[in-house]
């Protein structure tokens, strides 16, 4: 597809229901995101999804959805809007790709019918697009995910090191951008009731290296008695890890696309 807001042409993998062709009916969506390094095909090639979801839906355990898979590391990595705002990555999925998407193939597009999840940078992409906007997520979830600084200095030393920015932000825009862009200081300070009104599962192994992320927000949810669902389970940051995740996934965010 053609996006203008990021001047490029953009892919995206798309999983569609073994009735699709056979049926007339609409489908929940499941947006997956993939990684750091990988892109469009990472959860199709090494997650498996077309084998693991056919069989959750065969089984009875996920009722049959379309999975949209976009890629966000050509051009620049990551899912969120640049601090000077020139690469606008996070506009561009929710002014361009889900409007395209759920236009083209036969998408229930409301909140309760519509689900996102994600691993490493994508369970980053996750939780800040489920936190931006509740209204459009049933479900959100996060796997051994990426899931922001944890304090501006953390934010500074990310910008340094990744983008090699090194510009002396004015401290207003640091403080603004840290707030949009750390899960922990959303999951503190957002309104709790915007929170809750999506249904979380976040699940990161007890070898992982970003556990510490995830155990805060854990905590914090915990704090604010935010209903969730985590997951501590014996592994690292592996796509083996990923794979046992993503039936699990599959038949929580069916949990709210059936009737309650």
């Amino acid at each position: 597809m053609t996006s203008k807001i990021l001047d490029s042409q953009r892919k995206f993998a798309i999983y569609l229901p073994p009735d699709y062709e056979t049926s007339q009916r609409s489908y929940p969506v499941l947006y997956l995101l993939h990684g750091g390094g990988d892109d469009q095909t990472g959860w199709v090639q090494f997650g498996e999804v077309l084998r693991i979801t056919d069989n959750a839906i065969r089984e009875g355990k996920a009722t049959p959805m379309i999975i949209v898979m976009p890629d966000a590391n050509t051009g620049r990595r990551g899912y969120f809007n640049d601090i000077k705002n020139e690469w606008r990555y996070e506009d561009f999925f929710f002014e361009e790709l889900m409007p395209y998407v759920e236009s083209k193939y036969r998408i229930k597009g409301s909140k309760r019918f519509r689900a996102i999840a994600g691993l490493s940078m994508g369970g980053g992409g996750s939780f800040m697009y489920a936190l931006h906007h509740p209204e459009l997520f049933s479900s959100a979830c996060p796997l051994s995910a990426s899931a922001g600084p944890l304090s501006e200095e953390q934010m500074k030393e990310r910008l340094a090191r990744r983008y090699d920015d090194n510009t002396d932000y004015p401290a207003d825009v640091m403080q603004q951008y840290y707030e949009r862009h750390s899960a922990l200081f959303m999951m503190e300070n957002l309104p709790v009731d915007d929170i809750k009104s999506v249904r979380w599962y976040i699940d990161c192994g007890d070898d992982d290296f970003l556990y510490e992320g995830n155990s805060l927000i854990h905590i914090a949810m915990r704090k604010r008695e935010i209903p969730h669902e985590y997951r501590v389970r014996q592994g690292g940051h592996t796509w083996t890890y990923w794979r046992e995740a993503l039936p699990v996934v599959l038949g929580f965010v069916s949990d709210a696309f059936h009737q309650y």
